[in-house]
This record gives structure tokens, sequence and C-alpha cells, in this order.
């Protein structure tokens, strides 16, 4: 599989971090009950299940990385910005720096761990971007970045019924995701003209 969806996902959730720490954070409409974070991504995954429309499924999922954005903790959102940055000038030694310090603070943070993984797929090294995104899946089984990059990284090692397994998994997370659809429609394609 070429350039998988897993890297455009980094340079998508980069950019957007990148954008948000550049501009001054506007408070959202808070609805009259003010919902925890897990909350809030319960309702937004049940949301996402259920939508059709790839647009508004893509806004949902957009909300969901938001919501992902947000450690708990000041200090760990600060190094995850000066990941970002690092990363988007190439810097790349030291946004894992930045990245390895906000694991060792806050090591249940599994965005801090799918960042990582993307960092060490850009970086070349799929063993360490595998490890990691088995780290981000222990601590959140929906999160249809990892398992984007991890059904890429599967295909490209020519795994093919496990990368088809996970993009399975990403669909019953993200089903209105259309080249996620295509992508396992390949796979199930190439599968099924191996077995005649």
């Amino acid at each position: 599989m070429r350039h998988f969806r897993f890297s455009l996902l980094l340079v998508s959730v980069l950019a957007a971090a990148s954008a948000a720490s550049a501009q001054p954070s506007e408070p959202a409409a808070a609805p009259a009950t003010q919902a925890s974070p897990e909350a809030r991504l319960a309702g937004l995954f049940d949301s996402l299940k259920r939508e059709r429309d790839p647009d508004r499924a893509r806004g949902i999922a957009s909300q969901i990385l938001a919501e992902w954005d947000d450690s708990g903790s000041a200090t760990v959102n600060l190094l995850m910005q000066w990941a970002t940055k690092a990363a988007n000038e190439k810097r790349n030694a030291a946004a894992l720096d930045f990245l390895d310090q906000a694991t060792i603070l806050k090591p249940d943070y599994a965005e801090v761990w799918n960042r990582r993984a993307g960092l060490h797929f850009t970086m070349g090294d799929r063993r360490k971007a595998m490890a990691d995104i088995n780290q981000v899946l222990i601590r959140e089984p929906r999160h249809f970045g990892a398992l984007s990059g991890l059904a890429g990284i599967l295909a490209e090692n020519g795994q093919d019924e496990l990368a088809l397994k996970a993009w399975q998994r990403y669909l019953t997370v993200y089903p209105a995701d259309r080249e996620a659809q295509e992508a396992a429609i390949k796979l199930e394609e190439k599968l099924a003209g191996s077995r005649t």
C-alpha cells in the first residue's frame, strides 16, 4: 500500500495542533450541563458510528481529534505543541524527545503514543511505530488513526489478512470513511484472488 492514511492523519493532526497553538483559543459553546471528556467522547463515537454521510462523519471525527488533543495536563499539552512544532520543522530528534518526555509524564494518554507512532513511521522505523500503535490501542481501542496506521503497516509488510482485519475494525468505529471502505474492498479482492 502506498503512503497510507496514517501518515496523512499524522500530517492533519500536526497541522491542526500547529494552527491551534498559533491562535488564541476560544471556548466552545458549552452545553447546559458540562459532560466529562469520557462522556463527550462516548457521545461523539456513538454519533460517528451512526453517521452515514461522509462529510458529517468527517466533522465528528475532527471533534474527536480535538478532544484527544487535550491531555488534561498543561505540561504535557505544551510538550505536545513543542513536538508538533519540531516535527513541522523536520527536527525529528527534538520532536521525539518531547514526545518521550510526555509518555513518561502521562503514560495513560493515548494521543502521545499515537503522535510518537506517527513520528517513528515518518522516520522509517516501522517496528517502533507498531509498538507505539499497540500502546495507543491498549489505551483507546477506538483510535481510528492508530487503526489506519496499523492496517497500512500490515499491508506494507504483506500481511494482508491482518491488514483487512484492522480496516474492518476501523470501519466498526468510523463506517462512513470512504477511503477506508475502498482500502478494505481492495484487500478483500486481493485476498479472494489469491485464494482461487
